[in-house]
């Protein structure tokens, strides 16, 4: 049976367990990013582990997320990741450089390496031919540190291109039209390979959009085969020396194959407030809309927006649609400026936004009340704009403009009949314009040993997790449901500039559900905390899906959380929650579901023993007098983590 792949890859990097779909590995990393939302967390567990110097091939740091700069915290972690990653050998990239997921893909990324990032959509890297996975910030740490990610060994489902995209409908809909397939949850554990004719007529930029937006499916990576394309955007970059011809095995098997003919495909929509609730725009149109933008690390490209700026030219946006663009990088922004496609995009009414994540995670630009957004982005999560009760549809840029233009809900196929507007075909350039003057390179040893890592008051070393306790005495903080995701747990948004203090940031912690004059989770958890009581949060399917952010379970470890018992947990929580100390418990039987309510009481008896070398857990549920038991779905290391209370310790005491 021949290879996919992923499997390939896999292969060259295993450096402990077995190639077996389902059992626990340890992959050699050889790159990591970091942005500076998630970063200065990871630097700081870093430097507690007493590496001095990364050990991976290439780490970058980079800034995109907090570049609002209201008030001294997010300038005090660009100086302090600055610094830092110099000095302990990684690359920086420069607030304003561009979103890291858009850059690295030009600069770094390298067909057959491993990436591991502190951001959910690094994923974007296997449109390039990368197994490229996000973790959380202590994973990636580690990693920089020299040691092995581990995970589960992939499931690989099979995705079948055929045919060829037609004009107006765009890659962004054909990971729409997997989403629709596949949805956002039970697909954990797996990995999307895509191959088939169809794959030869996607640029690299298309690719990684697919790739990109592949981390909402809930999936471990996506990725695509390193082939001719692939050269001509490596040459293009002058980067040909890290081509690597790569693809899965003409008799490769697949654990389910899900065949996509592209030119069967339409355009779509994500509508409020899922990805995966998928709906064609012609079941869309003559929606009124209020706001569009373009960007994002999904679709910030120089392909796409050069189409924008050829649909845009010598015509206007609608008066009562405000329309933005940013651009994914300073090399999109630039090749823009000096082209004249900037100035075409200007003169149709849009306004140009940071070449960084900014709407994206609720940073500016939120819509008015009752106002529909179009987005080009990746995530549509209710609030996640910063507008309460927001309705965020997630569409192509070819959408986008159409939509821009006509003041309502448009499918771009319509445009040429309509204004005679053809659509533009948009070849990658020769040469990418290459600038590397916002990257800062490492420090070699000999600077590195003098330099000072500037630290502000407001970075602050987070708190170390407790031991487990043999027995859990315990109160139900939240009981809440299904789809509950990072951001529900740790709003992003104007709160983001708080983390890299952690006692501020779980202030926030569950924000979306504290009720007015009431105490808020994190005061009801601290009472407890106080009182040597653990709080607990019971939920449903698919909790913690959405962002890699590890505040989502650093915060709650803060605060005294001790459990989550849930239907199922997402890969990347469910890591983070085992790094910091917290136990992941599933039900056995949905239906004990049922039987909690919040401010229960519940007991778990020989925690710590079960975590060492059982399966299960029991429960009581001392207000309501019943027991019920939970499945500890872990490996052997996550029990050694979970015992050591948490990876640092667990990493400390093995070095």
């Amino acid at each position: 049976m021949g290879k996919t792949l992923t499997y390939k890859i896999l292969e060259k990097h295993l450096v402990d367990g077995q190639l077996k779909a389902g059992s626990p590995i340890g992959i050699r990393i050889d790159q990591t990013l970091t942005q500076d939302a998630t970063g200065t967390t990871a630097f700081l567990l870093f430097e507690s582990m007493g590496t001095p110097r990364v050990k991976t091939d290439l780490s970058v740091s980079y800034v995109d997320h907090n570049m609002s700069q209201f008030g001294p915290e997010n300038h005090n972690d660009h100086l302090y990741l600055q610094t830092v990653s110099t000095k302990a050998g990684a690359h920086h990239s420069r607030a304003g450089n561009g979103i890291c997921h858009q850059v690295h893909l030009e600069r770094f990324g390298k067909p057959g390496a491993t990436l591991l990032g502190s951001d959910s959509h690094t994923p974007t890297g296997g449109g390039i031919g990368m197994i490229a996975i996000g973790a959380g910030g202590m994973d990636v740490a580690v990693a920089m540190g020299g040691g092995a990610f581990y995970l589960t060994c992939p499931k690989v489902i099979g995705v079948e291109l055929t045919g060829k995209l037609n004009k107006w409908v765009a890659s962004k809909d054909v990971i729409l039209k997997l989403l629709s397939i596949l949805t956002t949850k039970g697909n954990v554990g797996c990995v999307v390979e895509y191959f088939g004719d169809g794959v030869e007529t996607l640029s690299v930029p298309q690719r990684a959009t697919i790739t990109n937006m592949g981390a909402e499916l809930g999936v471990t990576t996506s990725i695509f085969p390193s082939d001719e394309k692939t050269r001509k955007f490596l040459e293009a970059q002058n980067r040909e020396n890290d081509l690597d011809l790569l693809s899965a095995d003409i008799d490769a098997e697949y654990d389910r194959v899900i065949e996509i003919d592209l030119s069967k495909l339409e355009p779509m929509a994500a509508c409020p407030s899922s990805p995966d609730n998928i709906r064609p725009i012609t079941e869309l149109e003559d929606l009124k809309i209020g706001q569009v933008i373009v960007g994002s690390c999904t679709n910030s490209s120089y392909m796409d927006l050069m189409m924008i700026a050829e649909v845009l030219k010598g015509r206007q946006t609608y008066e009562m649609i405000e329309f933005a663009i940013a651009p994914g990088s300073k090399q999109v922004l630039n090749m823009l400026a000096k082209n004249g496609a900037l100035a075409d995009i200007i003169a149709a009414g849009a306004r140009i936004l940071e070449s960084g994540c900014g709407p994206c995670i609720g940073q500016g630009f939120s819509p008015a009340s009752d106002l529909v957004t179009l987005r080009t982005f990746n995530r549509n999560f209710a609030g996640r704009t910063g507008t309460s009760g927001d309705q965020a549809y997630l569409v192509s840029p070819e959408t986008a403009v159409a939509s821009a233009i006509m003041g309502q809900v448009t499918d771009p196929r319509r445009l040429t009949e309509m204004m005679g507007i053809k659509y533009p075909k948009i070849e990658i350039p020769k040469k990418f314009l290459i600038d590397d003057s916002m990257i800062v390179k490492p420090l070699n040893v000999d600077e590195a040993r003098k330099a000072e890592v500037i630290r502000a008051s407001t970075i602050v070393v987070p708190e170390s997790p407790k031991p487990l306790a043999d027995n859990l005495n315990a109160k139900v903080l939240l009981k809440c449901d299904d789809k509950i995701t990072t951001d529900h747990i740790m709003p992003a948004g104007a709160f983001l500039k708080y983390r890299s203090n952690v006692p501020e940031y779980a202030k926030v912690v569950f924000n979306c559900f504290n009720e007015e004059g009431k105490p808020t989770f994190a005061q009801r958890a601290l009472e407890l905390k106080a009182n040597n009581i653990g709080g607990i949060v019971v939920a449903g399917l698919s909790y913690g899906q959405g962002s890699s952010r590890e505040h989502a379970a650093l915060c709650p470890m803060y605060l005294g959380v001790k459990a989550v018992i849930a239907k199922s947990i997402e890969r990347i929580h469910k890591a983070n929650l085992i790094n910091f100390a917290i136990t992941p418990i599933e039900f056995a039987d949905e239906k004990d579901y049922d039987g909690i309510n919040q401010d229960d009481q519940l007991r778990i008896e020989n925690l710590a023993d079960s975590v060492k070398s059982s399966d299960k857990v029991t429960i009581k549920n001392i207000t309501s007098d019943f027991e019920f038991e939970g499945r500890l779905v872990l490996s052997d290391r996550d029990r050694d983590i979970l015992l050591a209370a948490g990876l640092l310790n667990y990493t400390k005491n093995r070095s």
